[in-house]
């Protein structure tokens, strides 16, 4: 995810010694946060509950080892594709800072990175939105492919949270495992790192392109549509994301409405709104448009 808010005052593209040294720690921690929860079958919570009471289970070092590295190769792609295309349009940027959380299952909130967006003209914000989903998408589409050949009949464990896929995610499962009795979803007793890693990563490139605020969605809705219909579509999913949740009682969406609502709904103007974005951008524009409809479960999680 990018933040266009983010105030970076040097002109080297290259960040000083204080900007690379939280990035890289970051990164570490969330390398160490996402190796912990793939060693615990991605049941942080109740791990800590034991080992609080001196009972240790046994751990999954490989299964860590190995969502750890594909989790991370598939975020890190993301990023660097906001990265790489900021440095390509010369518009100062900040390495990812990424978010460890090593008591959710996912064990990482992903990463954001700064950069001086009010640089940028109508066409380089579309560059800068665009990359990092297509080439997270590039990666999560092939993890997730592997994860769902590697699916095994695993029993549900009860009290198991239910992961409802995303569409794009139920189409591969009809296709690459047609006796896989229900695409809807995966318990999470049922996953695989790999498996695991696809849905994250499809989690976060269809939340990341969501046509508002400051997200990826935001940055191509408004270089696509233009300042008012950007600022409609984005009032009139921010009326429909709260009916949904109040509607589906889907209350942990809740943190995205605050976060939304603290970066500001409607996306600033660009350094220049009358650059051409050009018939190839156009057609890369409105298919990523609707990766969300794809990439996006909405009812998330579940006890199920």
């Amino acid at each position: 995810m990018s933040n266009n808010d983010a105030t970076m005052h040097e002109e080297s593209q290259t960040p000083p010694e204080h900007r690379v040294v939280l990035p890289m720690m970051l990164l570490l921690a969330a390398a160490l946060s996402t190796f912990w929860v793939g060693t615990v079958d991605w049941k942080p919570i109740s791990h800590f509950y034991l080992l609080s009471k001196g009972i240790w289970t046994a751990f999954d070092w490989p299964q860590g080892l190995v969502y750890m590295v594909v989790v991370m190769t598939v975020l890190l792609t993301h990023e660097m594709g906001h990265f790489l295309m900021a440095l390509r349009n010369r518009i100062p940027s900040s390495f990812p800072y990424f978010i460890p959380l090593p008591i959710v299952p996912f064990g990482t909130l992903g990463a954001v990175i700064g950069m001086e967006g009010s640089r940028a003209n109508r066409r380089e914000l579309f560059d800068l939105g665009v990359a990092g989903p297509l080439a997270g998408l590039a990666v999560t589409i092939p993890v997730a492919w592997y994860g769902i050949r590697m699916i095994e009949p695993v029993a549900p464990v009860p009290g198991d949270m239910f992961f409802h896929n995303p569409l794009l995610l139920q189409y591969m499962i009809s296709w690459l495992r047609p006796d896989y009795a229900d695409p809807s979803g995966f318990h999470l007793s049922q996953f695989n790192p790999y498996l695991m890693a696809g849905w994250v990563g499809m989690l976060v490139t269809g939340l990341n392109m969501l046509p508002i605020s400051q997200f990826d969605g935001g940055h191509v809705a408004y270089a696509l549509l233009g300042r008012r219909q950007a600022h409609l579509l984005a009032r009139g999913l921010l009326i429909f994301a709260i009916l949904f949740i109040l509607y589906n009682e889907s209350y942990p969406w809740v943190l995205l409405l605050v976060l939304v609502i603290l970066l500001g709904v409607d996306h600033p103007d660009t350094a220049d709104d009358r650059a051409k974005l050009g018939w190839l951008r156009l057609i890369v524009g409105w298919a990523a448009i609707f990766i969300p409809v794809f990439c996006f479960p909405p009812w998330g999680i579940t006890s199920h």
